[in-house]
């Protein structure tokens, strides 16, 4: 007798479930698709997603081959001292670049979003949410969405020239240099004054 209703978990259906996710998110963006959506497509129980992949977070992670799920190992990196999480940050970014493990998952995952729209703008919306809006929480300052985004910037143009351009100067800097010359402008954009447009100082003046 044909087995009926929901599929059990098992190898089969783990690819399953990541192959209807990878569709939604491809259609529908980071934002707009649910965990009760991919297990509807999939034909499973929305349990079963979050028994293999620990949320919607980790499922993209997974979709798009990242190294980690932000969810589960930002929270330490973002506890700690404000006035020196810019250069916690910064080593732990270039740590996972380096890594032997986590390295060319990175460069593979950020040379995708370069080369495909489709795969630039999921990206960008995870990380929107996914990590500068946990930043941007944990700072809970005066534009604080705008500090961690200008942290982004950074540290992507950063891991781009140095891990794909493969630049010289830089590819050839230590860690201890990157972090001593990067280090002050990522706190800066992260807890020190930003300018303000000319007519906010226009109508101050």
């Amino acid at each position: 007798m044909a087995r009926t209703g929901r599929r059990p978990g098992n190898a089969d259906t783990r690819q399953q479930i990541v192959d209807v996710a990878r569709a939604q998110f491809a259609e529908q963006g980071y934002d707009a698709v649910s965990l009760r959506a991919v297990a509807r497509g999939a034909g499973v129980d929305p349990a079963l997603i979050h028994h293999y992949f620990d949320g919607k977070s980790g499922l993209f992670a997974e979709v798009l081959q990242l190294p980690l799920d932000p969810a589960t190992v930002l929270p330490a990196v973002l506890s700690g001292d404000l006035d020196r999480l810019g250069e916690r940050l910064l080593r732990f970014f270039l740590e996972l670049w380096e890594s032997p493990e986590t390295g060319p998952r990175m460069r593979a995952a950020v040379r995708a979003a370069l080369s495909s729209e489709q795969a630039s703008a999921r990206l960008g919306d995870f990380v929107v949410r996914e990590v500068l809006g946990r930043l941007a929480d944990r700072l809970g300052s005066d534009r604080a969405l705008l500090r961690a985004t200008l942290t982004g910037t950074q540290l992507i143009g950063l891991a781009v020239v140095r891990y794909l351009v493969q630049a010289g100067p830089l590819r050839q800097a230590s860690i201890e240099q990157i972090v001593a010359a990067v280090a002050p402008t990522l706190q800066r954009y992260l807890t020190g004054r930003l300018p303000t447009d000319r007519t906010d100082t226009a109508e101050q003046g």
